[in-house]
């Protein structure tokens, strides 16, 4: 495919993206606006409030300011008139990363992922600086420059990821293959990047999923609370509305949470609370409904659930290893402590990554801290992961990953062919009739007693057999 034509088609994509992004945003706010404010409603504040929202779902802080009016009408402390939300609704940038990986993907396969992301990350970045611009409310502000950069680099990182994940495996003629070369020049080191890649994938899908489970477990278990929660908030159905889509869109925020917890430092919804397997302490926690699933108390044999993540990282450690006896490739321990290094190194870079999204504030006084530890929470599960990875890829090898081994080097030692027979420049291994079995391609044949390496012994008559 022309290298024109794979930019064109990779911004495409990318305006598309932030087209359905926007689009998510808008269509709902203009029902709900339609319905709160009637046909006559203000509607030129409907996109700075869409464009505004679709920055924060990137990761941009917001900066809230209540009207003096509003103050007085529900009686709210001047103090509180301002405060910052920082805790990211993960489901917009969820949606933009593995877009993005789509058409890094797509662009890989057309032979110019490099062309290809960065003509994506162009176009989003230029509809990005144009939301930044025209999207500015007094009561909600987002800081100019993380505005414009935060939605592009979102877009690149899954850009990336998705493109060098098919580069790598189906060439791309250009630098990753240089480095593919380098790589494989080191026959012993070869495998192990790809190694380190799989099992983070396999630790990631295994710790998440199983918090996500978790999370769904709590919420059969104590939905009661929840529904308590929204019938004592006494909104109408407009509001009810409004705080279901709002807190759908946390649920992969709150996932993170569930992982934390999992982990064991488990997270703060304030200042000098913890919510943690080893015990809970909670003040006064705002209204919210989904606030209702917090557990009231904990025990000490709740520490068990440290375990998920240990589980985890042994599932990827199986993962690889199984995949490197398959492929004939049993590393050394060097090797295979560096891979559990790296399993481990990346699941705690993404679990920081995660929490510095998932972590911030939701609201005035107490509630500037809230989420889990940004420190603490990716170093405790990456020794978790480290731990699991290491039982399965780091114990001895099993008798049959060593008698397989020994038969491929016996192969190898022998040749092509495993049963010894040396095959001929013409006609190949079973050419040659002594060795076949068959008659001589000459048609001739030969007493017994000539063929090269046999004889038969000839025997007295007269002699007794015993």
């Amino acid at each position: 495919m022309q290298r024109l034509l794979v930019a064109l088609l990779a911004a495409f994509d990318a305006a598309i993206a932030a087209a359905v992004g926007l689009a998510v945003l808008l269509a709902p706010l203009t029902l709900l606006w339609t319905l709160a404010f009637g046909v006559t409603a203000d509607w030129g504040a409907l996109w700075p409030l869409t464009g505004t929202l679709w920055e924060f779902g990137h990761g941009v802080p917001l900066e809230v300011t209540i009207p003096d009016a509003l103050l007085v009408s529900l009686g709210i402390p001047t103090d509180a008139a301002s405060f910052a939300v920082s805790v990211t609704p993960l489901a917009f940038l969820l949606f933009t990363l593995l877009f993005a990986a789509r058409s890094g993907a797509r662009a890989a396969r057309a032979g110019a992922w490099l062309l290809g992301s960065l003509s994506g990350v162009v176009v989003f970045s230029a509809i990005s600086a144009g939301v930044a611009l025209t999207a500015r409310l007094e009561a909600l502000q987002t800081p100019l420059l993380p505005a414009i950069v935060l939605p592009p680099a979102v877009y690149l990182v899954g850009a990336v990821c998705g493109a060098v994940r098919v580069a790598w495996e189906d060439g791309d003629g250009g630098i990753l293959d240089r480095l593919h070369d380098v790589i494989d020049s080191r026959e012993e080191w070869s495998p192990v990047p790809a190694a380190i890649v799989r099992g983070a994938a396999f630790a990631l899908v295994g710790s998440f999923g199983a918090a996500a489970l978790g999370l769904a477990v709590m919420i059969a278990l104590r939905g009661g609370e929840m529904i308590a929660l929204f019938q004592t908030a006494g909104v109408d159905a407009l509001g009810l509305t409004v705080m279901t889509l709002g807190q759908l869109v946390y649920l992969p925020t709150l996932i993170v949470w569930a992982l934390a917890w999992f982990a064991g430092p488990g997270f703060a919804v304030g200042v000098g609370t913890a919510v943690s397997p080893a015990g809970t302490q909670l003040g006064v926690v705002p209204g919210i409904p989904i606030f209702g699933l917090l557990p009231e108390n904990s025990s000490i044999w709740m520490l068990i659930v440290v375990l998920i993540p240990v589980a985890a990282g042994a599932f990827a450690g199986w993962a690889v290893r199984s995949r490197l006896v398959w492929e004939g490739t049993p590393l050394r321990m060097g090797q295979r402590t560096v891979i559990a290094l790296g399993i481990a190194a990346v699941t705690a870079g993404v679990a920081a990554l995660a929490a510095v999204l998932a972590s911030g504030s939701i609201g005035p006084g107490r509630l500037a801290e809230v989420g889990p530890t940004v420190l603490l929470f990716p170093l405790v599960l990456g020794g978790e992961v480290l731990l699991g990875a290491a039982i399965l890829l780091l114990a001895p090898r099993h008798r049959d990953e060593l008698a397989e081994e020994r038969t491929d080097r016996w192969i190898a030692e022998m040749g092509a062919d495993p049963i010894g027979i040396a095959p001929d420049a013409e006609h190949g291994p079973v050419s040659d009739a002594r060795h076949a079995g068959e008659p001589d391609p000459q048609g001739e044949t030969a007493p017994l007693d000539d063929l090269a390496g046999f004889s038969i012994p000839k025997r007295d008559p007269s002699e007794r057999l015993d």
